[in-house]
């Protein structure tokens, strides 16, 4: 009997477990269930949110953005060639000392402007001086002795041999007191032409030879311009035409000038043409050897359509400007990017060949925060100054 009991109490007892995780089973399923009902509730709410704002934002457009405009202008402008010269003296040399000697007067100072005569060395001729004395004398007793002579001719007083003797006498003391004048001459050396000195390369006292450079004479108002042009723009330069030239060292305004010579011949190995040209230096700003753009401006004018240079969208693949559209069924403005080819770049415009038609507005600032189709508020309130020639304080 009590093994009954015991093995009745075991089966009532496993039964009761059985039943206890077939209920939790139950649970972890119902639950199970419940959270993906929940998730899916949560996820289709969540789908229509994120369809709505989707929605939404294809519908929204962005504020319009505030940009200044320029009409794109027919314009004639000069036809000029370009090309890089360089700056010549119209005369200019380095003095140097004919004969040998040793200075004994510096007679000017480095930099300085002289007038054609002016004393710059004096070399010692203590020598020739005691020879041109002496070669005086004897010129003079040689003149004396001929004129005698030239008197007593005509009553035969005289022969004809001891006339030509003492002309020949008289002629060749003249010649040696001038030879000695010369060499005296040569050793007082004097600025051939009115200039500006360069840096002395003598001293007081030092002895120089035949060659020796002594200083540098440049002539610097006028001043050649030597500059080069391809043989096709041959037919359309002359003599008399104006040019332009610049450099960093100038002044703001380029200096102008004429061409005054064209080489008669062209260069068998670049095919170029050698030009110069003539300009007035009278601030000697402008030094023998510098470089210098020059713009050859020639009596053609062209025509060009002209719009600022800030207006254009450089781009690899091509350039392009936004044109300003209005919409009247909407009362707004926008953008619509149109490419374009460009030709020559003058001061803050640029011409376009192709791409634009007169009259048209572009947008003349900001483009780079442009896309195609934008609106835009157009306010030239702090639009700049668009010009043909700037000065370097406008830029």
């Amino acid at each position: 009997m009590a093994q009954d009991k015991i093995a009745f109490e075991a089966t009532a007892t496993n039964g009761v477990r059985t039943r206890n995780r077939k209920i939790m089973a139950k649970r972890i399923v119902i639950t199970v269930l419940a959270l993906l009902v929940l998730m899916g509730v949560l996820g289709g709410i969540k789908m229509l949110q994120i369809r709505r704002m989707i929605a939404q934002g294809a519908q929204m457009k962005p504020p319009p953005e505030t940009v200044t405009v320029a009409t794109v202008q027919s314009d004639r402008w000069e036809s000029v060639l370009t090309a890089v010269g360089s700056l010549e003296a119209v005369q200019g040399i380095t003095i140097t000392a004919e004969l040998s000697g040793k200075v004994v007067k510096l007679a000017f100072e480095a930099g300085s402007k002289v007038q054609a005569g002016d004393l710059l060395v004096q070399q010692d001729t203590s020598s020739e001086q005691a020879q041109l004395r002496a070669a005086e004398a004897s010129a003079r007793l040689a003149q004396l002795t001929f004129e005698r002579t030239r008197k007593l001719l005509p009553e035969r007083v005289v022969s004809q041999s001891d006339y030509d003797n003492a002309e020949a006498q008289y002629k060749q003391a003249l010649a040696q007191r001038d030879n000695i004048r010369a060499t005296i001459q040569k050793k007082t050396i004097v600025a051939p032409f009115a200039g500006r000195l360069g840096i002395r390369m003598v001293n007081l006292g030092q002895i120089i030879s035949s060659g020796d450079p002594i200083v540098s004479l440049q002539a610097l108002d006028p001043i050649y311009v030597n500059f080069l042009m391809p043989q096709q723009q041959l037919a359309g330069v002359e003599p008399g035409l104006k040019v332009r030239i610049t450099n960093d060292a100038m002044a703001q305004e380029p200096v102008e000038g004429r061409i005054s010579a064209i080489s008669p011949e062209i260069d068998s190995v670049t095919r170029n043409i050698r030009l110069q040209a003539t300009v007035a230096n009278p601030r000697e700003k402008l030094r023998p050897g510098m470089f210098v753009n020059v713009t050859v401006v020639l009596p053609e004018m062209q025509k060009v359509l002209a719009i600022p240079a800030t207006a254009i969208f450089y781009a690899p693949y091509s350039n392009s400007v936004f044109l300003v559209e209005e919409n009247e069924e909407e009362k707004t403005m926008t953008v619509r990017q149109q490419f374009v080819q460009l030709g020559e770049k003058r001061g803050d415009f640029v011409a376009v060949q192709s791409g634009v038609e007169e009259g048209q507005t572009v947008v003349s600032t900001g483009v780079f925060k442009l896309r195609n189709g934008q609106s835009v508020v157009v306010d030239n309130a702090l639009a700049p100054d668009f010009k043909l020639a700037p000065r370097p304080e406008e830029s």
